[in-house]
């Protein structure tokens, strides 16, 4: 039997991407016969994965990281402490950290690094998450017995701008819950019709609301598009606020009065997968990601992809979307999403080309090769 130490404490806010790993990597571990997990909340350990958000306190965290000065660092002195206190003693044979910053731990350490966004576009996060990241990183890194990525295209970033060892990094894939598939416009209507949408007759931007996301250059792209094509398959928009979202909310406040543009929030999972299963393509020109999993979810769905051919995005997309060459090309992703709109036959084609890529990605075999993982460098130790 392994004793894992995991950081949980992403699955204490609402579940993006890394919340999404951390999740579906704790519920595998929980349920393995040769692992004994104990999960860290931050405040509490606990052997059981909680399946939903800190209730109360958990909403007033972005107030209170605005509000008071240096909060990530006070946040993570106390971490530290309470991490550290109930981890001596070789109580644990292996520590996961699924969030990039590995706690202080004198053991075998795994961690995972989804990307490097903060170095490659420093200017699209909050200051002092850069500031943090910068502080913190490099030294997590160097503790890593291992270093887990979400594609190679992280491995080439960890190589490439830290001159890590190949040897230290394995990337594993992510995976696409089942919940995710093709639905009938039966099976989408009661969630769409609260929100006053018609499958296949909508297009659709999923991922939280920040910088990064390029949201705003979907926008002028199908503001671009004719005015009848707006009319008929408005632009929905799902995923919760991030940071610095005041100026492209002024934006989409006349768009969201015409009823061109409908902002739906964040929404859940079960919810998610019927607005994806109704939409008539995935619209994602994001500058930067680890991995991706928006597309992934939507190619599960059938639902063809047009996104940009950067970074991770083409590992999980292969031939099976609309990529345009530059996130910033305003003009070729209106004529990207002008041509998904207008031609059903390459929608059918690229939908079952997607249908069977997204059956290469299970968070099965994440689960199965991070376990072998734990097990090759304790065998090494």
């Amino acid at each position: 039997m392994m004793r894992v130490a995991f950081n949980a404490t992403a699955l204490l806010s609402p579940l993006t991407g890394i919340g999404q790993y951390s999740a579906h990597l704790a519920m595998g571990l929980a349920a393995h016969k040769d692992i004994e997990p104990e999960f860290f909340y931050g405040a509490f350990w606990g052997k059981e994965v909680r399946s939903a958000p800190l209730p109360a306190a958990a909403s007033l965290l972005p107030w209170i990281r605005s509000k008071v000065p240096f909060s990530y660092a006070l946040r993570r002195v106390i971490q530290n402490q309470r991490f550290s206190s109930h981890t001596r003693g070789g109580r644990f044979d292996i520590y996961h950290e699924p969030n990039i910053l590995p706690l202080p731990f004198d053991g075998l350490t795994v961690v995972t690094v989804h990307d490097l966004s903060w170095i490659r576009f420093p200017q699209m996060h909050p200051p002092e998450r850069v500031r943090a990241m910068d502080k913190y990183f490099e030294s997590g890194l160097n503790r890593a017995s291992m270093i887990l990525t979400d594609s190679h295209f992280v491995k080439r970033e960890l190589i490439d701008v830290f001159g890590v060892s190949p040897k230290r990094i394995r990337p594993i894939a992510l995976g696409v819950e089942s919940l995710f598939t093709p639905l009938t416009a039966d099976a989408t209507m009661p969630v769409l019709q609260q929100h006053s949408l018609i499958h296949g007759e909508y297009l659709l931007a999923v991922g939280t609301i920040e910088p990064r996301k390029n949201l705003q250059v979907a926008l002028q792209a199908f503001m671009q598009l004719a005015p009848a094509i707006r009319k008929r398959y408005p632009l929905v928009l799902v995923g919760m606020k991030g940071w610095h979202t005041s100026e492209l909310e002024q934006k989409i406040a006349p768009m969201i009065q015409s009823g061109e543009v409908r902002q739906l929030g964040y929404l859940s999972r079960e919810d998610l997968a019927k607005v994806i299963a109704g939409a008539l393509t995935l619209i994602y020109p994001s500058v930067y990601e680890g991995f991706g999993l928006p597309p992934l979810e939507a190619m599960a769905c059938g639902v063809p992809v047009i996104a940009a051919n950067v970074s991770s995005i083409p590992e999980v997309i292969g031939d099976t979307g609309l990529l345009i060459d530059d996130p910033h090309d305003v003009s070729a992703l209106t004529e990207a999403i002008q041509n998904m709109v207008m031609d059903p036959k390459t929608r059918k084609d690229l939908s079952e080309k997607a249908l069977t890529r997204s059956r290469l990605f299970t968070w099965d075999q994440c689960v199965t090769q991070t376990i072998d993982t734990y097990q090759k460098i304790r065998l090494a130790n």
